[in-house]
């Protein structure tokens, strides 16, 4: 697919005058803009002239130019006082060797400019290389981080944007692998707006139960050592009859009424002494030992739990007690089993018996409770340095970010130092190149004092004005003053009240001098021409003569891109803007010029509703289909009435547009009258039907047919509607009026014409 060849503009935007942000885009180095007056066209001209929303190519800018525009500000500007014109300088070859030297030094010139523009772009790249590289940088830090990011949002303010946080991590400078866990702590503290202080776990008090004379007595049998006939007997019953007795004289002695609680039979007078005379002094101390160590052991363990227990009332909800829950129920589990077994050892002193391990258990707990003191530690000192804690979070998790992302902060700061490595010995060429494009300029400008005058361009202007039949005044140079020219009439004195079409023709040839020349001697430089309505108030030889100018500098503008095929002499325009709303001109400087696509562009100027719009001419090509085309939207001022109907969405203006179509076809080429429009159109029996819709049961649709008599009526009376309907032009939309428009060539024979005007295809 081809493309336009961009120039020195390469593109506008249009925010002046209706032009709301209207892009001007694929700008080359010739191109044509046609638009009715009032459209915009002097909006354009403005633009460029005063730089605005002007983007220029290749590293130019308008001080690169002479940026030259004709319009009424120019006339007026320059032509205030006909004695005073500034002289335009013609570079001339009378100085051969001269001339020849300035060619030499001027290509040289174009070499190191294009070097320099070379250098210019490559600077441009590397430019684009560090804002590339900073863009990757910037979105593989927000990736690779989004999840610790969204875990401390609250750490993040001012950091939310990929180019805040990537400037953050780049100045961290202090990347730091703290551990994720503890910022995480941290953070839902001091960021937890309901978070308070917590009581520390308590251990359980130490104990007393270990060192008591029964804990020893556990594992050992309790027996009496008496040698009375009664403890012979028992022991010749076995190790346990001294137990069953005891208890049983325990328990039953008191009720029993002198009898054995077993046999029923009565006891021996002195069975009291027997019994407290079997049991020694000893065993009787075992026994009260142990019941002492039973009791102790009970409210002890008992303590221990109510103190282990209470530690679980009012918990950090961040602390998790599954781990210190379970050792409690074991270390529960293993007490009551301890009570037990220390029960059935009281009952039965000979017994052995051996208790579960809690020691153990309570370290282990104690453990546990070390580590949740430290985590509620940790948390009350939070809290109680709140303000602090939050920056202490801020800048942990800003370190911790940095140490994830140290691998490519290297990775960018490498790339950075080689770019701009690179950009500095690019910047120090282009500064050499500018100096010597500099002295260059400096050379060929002392070469030009000696090969530039005024006079040449005197001599061209008078010339022209005389081939062009403009009599009774001419140009010179003022009398005594250096390089300022004079219009003069024919006995001498300063020309005034010279015609408008004079003042214009004559201000478009000085405008054309300079274009060709320099309001100095000392430089030449290139060109940006703008021409803005040429032709107003010109006879049609002086509108011949400024088309045939017009197209000379089409001609130079082209040479800059067919070195090899030049008309005319030189390439000093390097971008051409014509603006016009003359189709006889427009047609005229754009002959032949719809097939050169790749420089040069028409653009068509409308205004709707007071919204100016540009529009580029391109289509697809009909002979190739792949490529594009450009097309010229003024065929003819009949051509272009049918084009500016197409875009039309306003009732008004479309009317306006219908009607001159309707007036110019019928009426000036085929020859009917406006009454004779009418009654062919909405009289005639076969035309009228095609007007009028019959609806069944109800009155005819007569829409239509009053659409067509207010378009008719305007041909009519070009003053308006005199028919008596009182019709309101607005009520329908523009489409209905198009499909009526369409309907009367229908009615007049001629929809051949209609299809053709409006690219409609007709199926066969």
């Amino acid at each position: 697919m081809q493309s336009k060849v961009p120039s020195a503009i390469t593109n506008i935007t249009l925010n002046r005058a209706t032009f709301s942000n209207v892009p001007i885009n694929e700008l080359t180095f010739v191109n044509f803009f046609y638009g009715n007056n009032g459209a915009g066209k002097s909006s354009i001209a403005y633009a460029i002239e005063e730089d605005d929303g002007v983007v220029w190519g290749d590293g130019k800018s308008a001080a690169d130019f002479d940026v030259l525009v004709y319009n009424q500000n120019f006339i007026n500007n320059n032509f205030a006082n006909y004695g005073d014109l500034k002289g335009v300088f013609i570079f001339g070859e009378e100085d051969i060797e001269a001339k020849e030297k300035v060619d030499k030094l001027s290509d040289e010139k174009r070499q190191k400019s294009e070097a320099r523009l070379a250098a210019l772009d490559e600077y441009k790249k590397k430019t684009e290389g560090l804002e590339s590289a900073l863009t990757q940088f910037q979105d593989t830090c927000f990736t690779k981080t989004a999840t610790i990011r969204k875990r401390f949002d609250k750490c993040m303010d001012g950091k939310k944007q990929k180019k805040n946080f990537a400037e953050a991590i780049i100045k961290e400078a202090n990347p730091i692998d703290h551990d994720l866990a503890e910022l995480e702590r941290l953070y839902d503290v001091a960021f937890d707006d309901s978070a308070r202080a917590y009581s520390e776990f308590k251990k359980a008090a130490a104990t007393t139960y270990g060192s008591l004379p029964g804990k020893d007595l556990l594992d050992r049998m309790i027996v009496s050592s008496s040698d009375t006939p009664f403890a012979k007997f028992m022991k010749a019953l076995g190790d346990t009859a001294s137990d069953w007795v005891r208890d049983g004289h325990t328990h039953y002695a008191g009720a029993a009424g002198g009898k054995c609680p077993y046999c029923q039979q009565k006891l021996p007078a002195n069975f009291e002494d027997e019994i407290a005379a079997t049991f020694d002094a000893q065993y009787q101390q075992d026994v009260r030992d142990l019941g002492q160590f039973q009791a102790i052991y009970a409210r002890e363990t008992a303590e221990i739990l109510r103190v282990l227990q209470a530690n679980t009332n009012e918990v950090m909800p961040t602390i998790d007690l599954k781990a210190y829950q379970e050792k409690i129920a074991l270390l529960e589990s293993n007490f009551e089993i301890n009570r037990q077994r220390i029960a059935e050892k009281v009952k039965e002193p000979s017994k052995k018996v051996s208790l579960e391990d809690t020691d153990t258990l309570l370290l282990e707990i104690g453990a546990l409770i070390d580590d949740i003191n430290k985590i509620i530690k940790a948390n009350n000192d939070v809290i109680s340095a709140k303000r602090s804690s939050k920056t202490k979070c801020k800048t942990e998790i800003m370190q911790y970010l940095a140490s994830v992302l140290a691998d490519d902060v290297k990775s960018y700061h490498d790339e950075v130092a080689r770019l701009q490595k690179e950009i500095e010995v690019v910047t120090e060429r282009g500064k050499n190149l500018k100096k010597e494009i500099g002295d260059l300029t400096k050379e060929i400008s002392d070469l030009n004092k000696h090969n530039a005058n005024t006079e040449a361009a005197i001599d061209s202007i008078n010339k022209i004005l005389k081939d062009s039949g403009f009599q009774g005044f001419s140009i010179r140079a003022k009398e005594g003053v250096e390089n300022v020219y004079e219009v003069i009439r024919e006995d001498g004195s300063v020309a005034e009240n010279l015609s408008e079409g004079e003042r214009n023709f004559i201000a478009f040839l000085y405008f054309y001098h300079q274009v060709r020349g320099s309001m100095t001697s000392e430089e030449l430089k290139e060109k940006i021409v703008v021409i803005d309505d040429p032709v107003s108030s010109m006879d049609s030889t002086a509108l011949f003569l400024v088309s045939a100018i017009v197209r000379e500098m089409i001609n130079v503008c082209r040479n800059n891109t067919e070195y090899l095929n030049q008309k005319v002499p030189g390439d000093y325009i390097k971008q051409l803007f014509i603006l016009t709303h003359n189709v006889y001109f427009h047609r005229e400087v754009t002959y032949q010029q719809v097939g050169y696509y790749n420089c040069t562009s028409f653009y068509i100027i409308r205004k709707n509703d007071n919204i100016s719009t540009v529009k580029l001419c391109k289509r697809q090509s009909k002979e190739v289909p792949t490529e594009e085309e450009n097309y010229n939207p003024v065929q003819n001022s009949y051509a272009a009435l049918w084009d500016e109907l197409r875009d039309i969405k306003s009732t008004i203006p479309a009317l306006n547009v219908m009607r001159r179509i309707l007036e110019y076809y019928f009426l000036q080429l085929c020859g009917y009258e406006g009454s004779d429009l009418r009654e062919i159109v909405l009289e005639k029996a076969e035309n009228r039907s095609k007007f009028v819709r019959q609806v069944e049961g109800e009155k005819p649709d007569m829409t239509n047919y009053h659409l067509a008599s207010s378009l008719l009526a305007y041909i009519n009376n070009p003053n308006g509607i005199s028919d008596g309907l009182n019709y309101v032009e607005d009520c329908e939309d523009v489409e209905s009026y198009k499909r009526v428009f369409e309907t009367i060539f229908d009615a007049l024979g001629q929809s051949q014409h209609f299809n053709m005007m409006t690219g409609k295809r007709v199926k066969s």
